[in-house]
């Protein structure tokens, strides 16, 4: 397994919609293995694949390093669709890896329901609530080319201005390997 770098801030991958995997063989196995692997060099807890710079509808979770939660299973969702989610939201603080040291407060729904592939190419529907949810949601919108900054309130994206800049341009200390400035 390899760690790949991180894209961050400014990456033009992450702004675009991701593309449908067509077939899931060995590289696609590959590549949520090495995933896996990059996610928790970074102490992250959800790693979309346009992430690490491929464009797949691709995404992995693992929340059960989270005291509470050890009971759910690490999941790999190829080709995921939110099918439902709950009119009650949350607001909670986030942070992503490809926005290092920027935290913000985002409103999501509780529940969500998802549709997706697993490795195993089998269709799964997934509900989850919660931390959970919110991770689900998070690395969904990376796929659909969305940001911590795009589920902000205006005067909020004001403020992070400055940090979103430093981001872009990698003046930013991080303990994982990023990908260079283009």
């Amino acid at each position: 397994m390899a760690i790949l770098p991180i894209t961050v801030y400014g990456d033009k991958i992450l702004r675009e919609k991701a593309k449908p995997v067509e077939k899931i063989d060995d590289d696609i196995i590959l590549l949520v293995r090495n995933m896996f692997e990059t996610m928790r060099n970074a102490y992250g807890i959800g790693l979309a694949a346009n992430q690490v710079n491929v464009d797949k509808q691709i995404f992995v979770v693992d929340v059960s390093v989270v005291e509470g939660l050890e009971h759910i299973k690490p999941v790999a969702m190829i080709n995921p669709e939110i099918i439902l989610t709950s009119d009650e939201t949350v607001i909670f603080e986030e942070g992503c890896l490809s926005l290092p040291t920027l935290t913000a407060e985002v409103e999501r729904p509780e529940i969500v329901k998802v549709r997706y592939l697993n490795t195993d190419e089998k269709l799964v529907e997934l509900e989850a609530d919660d931390l959970f949810a919110r991770v689900i949601l998070h690395e969904y919108d990376h796929l659909i080319g969305k940001m911590i900054p795009d589920r902000t309130e205006p005067k909020i994206r004001k403020k992070l201005q400055n940090k979103l800049r430093d981001i872009m341009n990698r003046n930013v200390e991080v303990n994982y390997p990023i990908t260079e400035k283009r």
